[in-house]
């Protein structure tokens, strides 16, 4: 056993995927979160962009079957609708769709609220896990370079040999790593100012995006001059989740005639068409969340970090959300907690540096991927890295390639789903089949797929 006791700030997905990794190395985990958890499948007040589209990537599936084996069963008997990324999702950008094609890979579909009352009860079932709701932190306790639990704000201290962060995007993490000597990481911030607007709609049987398949679809802009995004996901209750949007403040109005018009604006009629042909849940106007920018702490840069401590999900990185990375990558740095913890024999000071070297590295390529794609936009203000004009150039090219060559399309979807490094995409192979496909693309030859996957309009 790494220790007695562990303390996990926060009830989200990361922090939950936490817990179930830390069950088998502690003697006993504890779950704290402010809010009152729900007793069934409801959103949480502390979470506002639940009731918007949330993507579980493939890789991050995969990463909590692993500490919560037969979770993707379970979900899909809860309503989780399974997909093929290949033929099931319809992605539409740089004027064609992806070629479609039977992947072989699973995928789910469902509302963060199923998902995240799934991962409640699993944790909930471990005979030496505790959830505690209503439960605010106000403070690490411990002394210089070394923490050993937390300050309730009732006064209550609880001791712990490992504290995991999973707080969310705040700068509580700041004031906590001071009180303890240690200095606050370095931030980067990338402004982008997203919003989006996210609706109900009710699923008939069998319904798809179109004629021809598509469980979820996406449209995203890969060009400076169209700032909009837009997802429609097939989730539980025989549902369509809609959300509509787009980077530096080309937002979707809230309320219904403003929302369908600006769907019918957008370069396909898919979603038009979707909205047009189903009813909503509520009456009323969609919700609206706006994210003005992204963020990443480099704790792996920290001299000395403390044992005792670590962090995870949006405390380390928050993504910006129209990537769909934020979940799947908090994941993935709770199955890494597990193997230092493992590597290093519990939570010491190197256990820390040895697990916030790894985050750094994990983390690393998907915001440098979401960063690259913000910066398409002339108003993102924030660090460029070196080499991004040049990268979402040839990333320009592999789009268009995907929308004919099957094997370029396979090669970013594996990328995209976290499930191959970004180098997959510069192998000689790929570079060549993606410059000579790029120049087949539908978009190129003046035509429009309006009626689905390449099923261009004369």
């Amino acid at each position: 056993m790494a220790g007695r006791n562990a303390i996990v700030i926060g009830g989200s997905i990361g922090g939950l995927t936490a817990a179930g990794a830390l069950a088998g190395r502690f003697d006993k985990v504890t779950v704290l979160d402010r809010d009152e958890l729900p007793a069934d499948v409801r959103n949480r007040k502390g979470v506002p962009q639940a009731r918007h589209g949330h993507a579980l990537l493939i890789s991050g599936r995969l990463a909590l079957e692993k500490v919560f084996p037969g979770l993707t069963a379970e979900l899909t008997a809860g309503g989780a609708v399974p997909w093929d990324p290949g033929n099931d999702l319809l992605f539409h950008q740089m004027g064609a769709f992806r070629l479609p094609y039977s992947s072989g890979m699973l995928g789910v579909s469902l509302t963060r609220a199923l998902l995240e009352f799934s991962l409640r009860q699993r944790v909930a079932a471990l005979p030496n896990a505790e959830l505690r709701d209503r439960s605010t932190v106000v403070s690490l306790t411990g002394v210089e370079g070394r923490a050993s639990g937390v300050e309730l704000d009732t006064g209550e201290v609880l001791s712990a040999d490992l504290v995991v962060d999973a707080t969310g995007r705040g700068d509580r993490a700041d004031r906590w790593l001071e009180s303890l000597g240690c200095p606050a990481p370095e931030v980067d911030t990338v402004k982008v100012d997203v919003g989006y607007t996210s609706k109900l709609l009710h699923r008939l049987p069998g319904d798809q995006v179109t004629d021809i398949g598509g469980l979820i679809y996406l449209m995203a802009s890969i060009s400076p001059d169209d700032k909009r995004a837009a997802a429609a996901f097939a989730v539980e209750g025989d549902r369509w989740l809609v959300t509509l949007g787009g980077w530096h403040r080309a937002y979707a109005p809230t309320d219904p005639e403003g929302f369908a018009e600006f769907a019918s604006e957008l370069p396909v009629p898919h979603m038009a068409n979707l909205l047009a042909r189903s009813k909503p849940v509520e009456d009323g106007n969609a919700l609206r969340y706006t994210y003005p920018t992204s963020r990443r702490r480099y704790f792996e840069r920290m001299r000395l970090p403390p044992a005792g401590y670590v962090a995870l999900g949006d405390a380390v990185c928050s993504f910006n959300p129209i990537y769909g990375q934020g979940m799947t990558v908090a994941v993935l740095e709770a199955l890494e907690l597990g193997d230092c913890l493992e590597r290093c024999g519990g939570p010491t000071a190197e256990m820390s540096r040895e697990y916030f070297k790894a985050v750094g590295k994990l983390v690393d390529m998907p915001w440098r991927i979401a960063t690259a794609g913000d910066f398409l936009f002339p108003e993102t203000a924030g660090p460029k890295a070196f080499g991004t004009d040049l990268a979402n150039w040839y990333v320009g090219q592999v789009t268009q390639a995907s929308h004919t060559s099957l094997k370029v399309h396979r090669v970013m979807l594996e990328v995209q789903q976290m499930l191959s490094p970004p180098s997959a995409l510069m192998r000689p192979t790929v570079i060549a089949r993606s410059l000579r496909a790029a120049r087949k693309s539908p978009a190129r030859q003046g035509q429009t797929a309006r009626r689905g996957p390449n099923v261009p309009v004369p």
